[in-house]
């Protein structure tokens, strides 16, 4: 086994763990090393094509295929250098005030997770978008919600000269999304810290980590590792993880020296998500100008957010509830379909957890709760009469049964869409959004505390979405960001100080 050390070992490259490698990256101007270990490769810009089902084997876990254990519900996160902020379509919302105060976590307060927020928006260039940019199918969202009595709001996204190639999801082929791989671990390596891709941490031991690094297989993308291939052992000082609310807390209950840390993989929350789509008499812009531009927050008053999207015809055809002729009447109108996203605000509940098989794997269990049911069949529902007040002749609701509803039954929407129909297996769940599993907080039910560090383990800190001890009602990049600098903050002030100490000795 080879041996390596450093000062700070950061496990992974998405919106924590990039942001700790640019926050950490002064030190390496005093002398100390800094590594990040990414799982994944990283990829070059012209292997960004956007075909859909190539793309989504490079970029994500399992191909986008990653399942809960009763197989229910699809969990997809990204695989390479940047993490899940090369596969998202870049909304970037502060945290809301109510639910940083909901989560009661000691020494976190609001508004030094706004100071923080703030501080990556300007980082990476979030703003609104123009209207050219704006295709028809948020347009049709934006006034379905005014003739249905809703507000719609337009999301803040972080690019920097968007194209329109409706993309996001699959890696932008432009390079205009402003992800970890494009800002903060750039930032990171012009300042000497060390990226190495391909290389999993397979378990962690007193103060090292167990890595594998894999060659580059034949035909795949990315560039290869720029370690050679085999087993080493880390040593650090410190190991910050950042390997995601999936992959931290499996990492931890897989190594020996950290399974026994109490209620770990516990608190796993996400967005339970599917995709409702609507036909409309004539084609309508879709798939160019960015997917995601409007949003309705229900989260506070009925538990669920609806966003425009556009996703490909594999994806869409997944999601459609049924098979024959139906399904297949649907697909043949792609061009004519309107695209909603419906995200399920769920909450901590002991049954929704992680934990590893034999093999290490981890294995996610979750339960579609009575409140998460409910809003689902609410959102459904307001996303239905959206759909008929922007235009369309008939919706495809997977709560209703048949799911076809035509436009002469819409004022039947709140008969016809119901709980009783919402059926784990028979309506296309996926999620992504991945919280909790090390929640911060103080007591028996937490892992960790604010600053992510875990009591009995002054080497170790996480910097990701695990921390999170209860759901988020938004997209978490930017919160994974503020957390992930509170982390470094403390990093760099505890190394700093034990430097000082050895000047003096």
């Amino acid at each position: 086994m080879i041996e390596r050390e450093y000062d700070v070992v950061i496990i992974g490259s998405g919106a924590g763990g990039g942001t700790v490698a640019q926050e950490l990256a002064p030190l390496v101007r005093d002398g100390k090393r800094v590594v990040v270990l990414e799982q994944g490769p990283k990829l070059e810009d012209h292997e960004f094509t956007g075909r859909e089902l190539e793309m989504s084997a490079d970029l994500y876990e399992d191909g986008g295929g990653f399942l809960t254990a009763d197989g229910t519900m699809t969990l997809a996160f990204g695989r390479q250098y940047g993490g899940s902020t090369v596969v998202y379509t870049g909304t970037s919302l502060v945290a809301p005030a109510r639910v940083i105060r909901r989560w009661s976590v000691p020494a976190l307060e609001f508004s030094d997770i706004e100071r923080r927020s703030q501080k990556y928006m300007t980082q990476n260039s979030v703003h609104y978008l123009p209207r050219v940019l704006i295709n028809e199918n948020n347009k049709l969202f934006a006034e379905g919600c005014a003739r249905a009595g809703y507000h719609a709001e337009q999301f803040p996204l972080n690019l920097r000269g968007c194209k329109g190639s409706s993309l996001c999801n699959l890696g932008c082929p432009n390079a205009a999304k402003m992800g970890t791989n494009r800002v903060q671990l750039p930032n990171a390596e012009t300042q000497g810290v060390e990226v190495v891709t391909r290389a999993e941490v397979t378990r962690l031991e007193e103060r090292a980590a167990i890595v594998h690094v894999t060659e580059k297989a034949p035909g795949r993308k990315g560039l290869p590792s720029t370690w050679e291939p085999g087993e080493y052992r880390v040593k650090a000082r410190t190991i910050v993880l950042a390997a995601g609310a999936i992959g931290t807390p499996a990492l931890l209950l897989r190594s020996s020296v950290t399974s026994r840390i109490k209620s770990v993989g516990r608190g796993f929350t996400c967005h339970p998500a599917h995709i409702l789509v609507a036909e409309h008499d004539r084609p309508i812009t879709n798939d160019v100008g960015h997917p995601k531009s409007y949003f309705l927050d229900r989260a506070a008053d009925e538990g669920f957010v609806l966003e425009t999207c556009m996703y490909f015809p594999f994806v869409t055809a997944k999601n459609l509830t049924g098979f024959g002729e139906e399904h297949a009447r649907f697909m043949r109108r792609f061009p004519r379909l309107q695209m909603i996203l419906v995200l399920a605000c769920d909450g901590a509940v002991p049954q929704n957890r992680i934990t590893v098989d034999k093999a290490g794997k981890p294995v996610v269990h979750y339960t579609f709760t009575p409140p998460v049911v409910k809003s689902f069949v609410a959102a459904t529902r307001a996303a239905a009469r959206i759909f008929f007040a922007a235009g369309a002749l008939r919706v495809h609701a997977p709560e209703a049964n048949p799911p076809a509803i035509d436009r002469r039954d819409s004022y039947r929407v709140d008969d016809l869409i119901t709980e009783e129909h919402f059926l784990p297996g028979r309506v296309s769940i996926s999620a992504a959004h991945l919280m909790g599993g090390c929640g911060m907080g103080r007591g028996g039910t937490s892992v960790t505390d604010s600053r992510g560090r875990i009591a009995g383990f002054p080497w170790l800190r996480v910097a990701d979405a695990s921390l999170f001890p209860d759901a988020l009602e938004i997209n978490p990049y930017l919160t994974i960001m503020a957390l992930a600098d509170r982390v470094a903050e403390g990093v760099r002030n505890e190394l700093g100080s034990l430097a000082e100490t050895a000047d003096v000795a």
